[in-house]
């Protein structure tokens, strides 16, 4: 009897999460289908850029960029571009990167003050700081909250964005086609949300993007993060190696145990900082948000592709139901 419990017992969990990894995958379903209408050319990447073959022929058509290693009247004094480009290749991150002060408080006042849209959908408008009472408002958990193309209006996110250092690392590292895709500002609160809503704001699971053939992003923290603020955590090395069965698989997301067993536990990075302190990784690399404990997590993101980015949604933004 003890034998067949334990088998019962398996069998369940092995149904619930092939359930779970089915959910995931039916939220994305219209954004899919959205980004094949708009562009037919997507659904090759989206099928071969997930095998390191297909990346790698990929990256064989990466245009050879003649720029000096020298930056000129950047943000990030001190931070040399090679030795950006050449951590992103060993290890997919590099984290020594720290805005200047009067940017990252600028940019957080700006998010302060500016309307959010909660969990994508444009129909759930509210101030950070009215988080509690938005939430009985439309009475839903809101996990996340955007503020998309509202972020340009912020003269602090453009010069981030413009920065001449980001530019240069990303046509190192992804080739001449390097062009500028995302530039986004964005919440996370602490808060009892729906696996559906983790899953499309891409928090608490490991997860690698494809979103093009070849990415960089930049994130840059706008308040303290500590273990409890939600950090960001990502795999070293993984950008370059990948378990089979991680290549042959439509979903992108898996478990943590399965991750770490693989890619060992020592290769796991979690960051944390201090307002402004940033990042840039090979979003193909195995990573992932977590859910804020004890206060919101505010941070931006500046991402480059060699792609057209979508002129549909505004840089990525998910098709809601």
């Amino acid at each position: 009897m003890h034998g067949m419990s334990v088998s019962s017992s398996n069998d369940l969990e092995a149904v619930a999460r092939k359930g779970g990894k089915l959910r995931r995958m039916a939220v994305r379903i219209p954004t899919y289908l959205a980004d094949i209408r708009e562009n037919p050319a997507w659904l090759p990447m989206f099928l071969l850029a997930r095998t390191i073959p297909g990346r790698r022929a990929h990256w064989l058509t990466a245009r050879r960029v003649n720029d000096g290693p020298q930056v000129l009247s950047s943000l990030f004094a001190g931070v040399e571009v090679d030795d950006v480009v050449d951590s992103l290749k060993g290890e997919g991150l590099f984290s020594g990167l720290v805005l200047p002060g009067h940017i990252h408080r600028e940019i957080a006042g700006f998010a302060a003050e500016t309307p959010c849209f909660g969990n994508f959908d444009r129909r759930l408008e509210f101030r950070a700081s009215e988080h509690r009472d938005a939430e009985k408002r439309f009475g839903r958990a809101l996990l996340s909250g955007h503020h998309f193309e509202r972020a340009l209006d912020c003269d602090a996110v453009l010069a981030v964005q413009k920065d001449p250092l980001l530019s240069a690392v990303a046509r190192r590292y992804l080739g001449a086609q390097a062009q500028l895709i995302t530039t986004r500002i964005w919440w996370s609160f602490p808060t009892e949300a729906s696996e559906a809503d983790r899953s499309l704001a891409s928090l608490d699971k490991y997860h690698f993007d494809l979103d093009d053939w070849r990415m960089l992003k930049f994130f840059f923290y706008l308040v303290d993060v500590d273990e409890d603020t939600g950090p960001h955590i990502y795999v070293r090395g993984s950008h370059k190696r990948r378990r089979m069965k991680h290549q042959l698989t439509l979903l992108v997301g898996h478990p943590a145990d399965e991750i770490l067993d693989y890619y060992g536990s020592d290769s796991a990075v979690t960051l944390t900082g201090k307002a402004g302190q940033g990042f840039v990784e090979d979003p193909f690399g195995f990573h992932m948000g977590t859910v804020p404990k004890t206060a919101p997590r505010l941070m931006m993101e500046v991402g480059f592709g060699v792609s057209k980015p979508s002129r549909r949604r505004f840089h990525g933004e998910p098709v809601i139901r």
